[in-house]
Parts: C-alpha cells; sequence; structure tokens
C-alpha cells in the first residue's frame, strides 16, 4: 500500500471521534466482572481489544484520555509522535516508527490516564499504527476534555493543547 486511501479502503477503517480512522479488530470473548476491576471502570470489561488506527498529513488525534493502559505499534507510512501529559502534568512526545537510531520506538505504552495525542511526523504521508488496550476498551472509559479545560488544568502546556485539541 502507499497511501492512506488505499489502507482506509482496505482495512475497512472508519472516522475516530479524536480524529483519523479505525477499525476494532480484537475484542476478547472473556470478560473481567466489575468486581474484579478497579473503581474507575463502571463495568464489565473485555479482558483486551485491538484496533488499527490511521491518521494523514495534517490530520491529528485530539488529546483524549482512557482508563486503560494503550499500547501502540507502529505499521507503516510515517513516524508519528504521540504527545503525552502523563498523570502529574509532565509533556513528553514519544516517537513511534522504525528509525530507531533516530529515537523512534516500534512499539509505545500511554499510561492509563495520561492524556496524549498524536501526530504525523510527515505532514505529506499518514501513520498507520495498532492499539491495544487491557482491560479491553470502551468508550465509557474514554473521555476528550475541552481546550478551555485543558488550558486551566495545563497552563504550561498551552500551545500543544492549543494544537491538539478541536
Amino acid at each position: 500500500m502507499t497511501n492512506a486511501q488505499a489502507w482506509i479502503d482496505r482495512l475497512q477503517l472508519r472516522r475516530h471521534p479524536e480524529g483519523g480512522w479505525f477499525r476494532e479488530t480484537y475484542r476478547s470473548e472473556e470478560i473481567l466482572n466489575r468486581a474484579a476491576l478497579p473503581s474507575r471502570f463502571g463495568g464489565d470489561r473485555a479482558f483486551s481489544t485491538a484496533i488499527y488506527f490511521l491518521i494523514e498529513g495534517e490530520d491529528f488525534s485530539a488529546l483524549h484520555r482512557i482508563e486503560q493502559d494503550e499500547i501502540f505499534h507502529f505499521y507503516d507510512g510515517s513516524s508519528l509522535t504521540l504527545h503525552v501529559i502523563d498523570t502529574t502534568g509532565n509533556y513528553a512526545a514519544v516517537k513511534l516508527g522504525r528509525d530507531l537510531g533516530a529515537g523512534e520506538l516500534p512499539q509505545a505504552v500511554m499510561s492509563a490516564g495520561s492524556i496524549f495525542g498524536a501526530t504525523v511526523n510527515d505532514p505529506r504521508s499518514y501513520s498507520l499504527v495498532g492499539c491495544t488496550v487491557a482491560p479491553g476498551f470502551d468508550f465509557a472509559d474514554f473521555a476528550m476534555p475541552s481546550r478551555e479545560e485543558m488550558c486551566r488544568q495545563f497552563p504550561q502546556h498551552r500551545q500543544i493543547v492549543e494544537r491538539l485539541t478541536r
């Protein structure tokens, strides 16, 4: 595949609320009972879920948070920068890609409760990644705070917040 649209069509991706394109590829049939999960979860969850996720050029994954750890796996296209504000308010940029010499990693973990978004490093390209979440993803665990809320909470990161919110 040589362009984003080919991947979108072939993998049957659809728009994601945070930006980009996705399709769930795996949802464990086994379930973790709410009683066995931390109190931040409001119900039962699958053991694990996985998706394809693609961002094109100037598009971005808006800053958001989930209640689980999320593992990103790089597949194709340009490298990707994951912009992370951890639970203590510290910012980090994690590069996902194939060029280990340039500090890119083929896999990265976003910790539960951190706020993160993503940008394509080459705006003429796209980034195709996979995301694995455990316990399994549920939209009940997803939050995309407003730009105003994020700027109040993290005034020291105003520039990245304004860039990665809609």
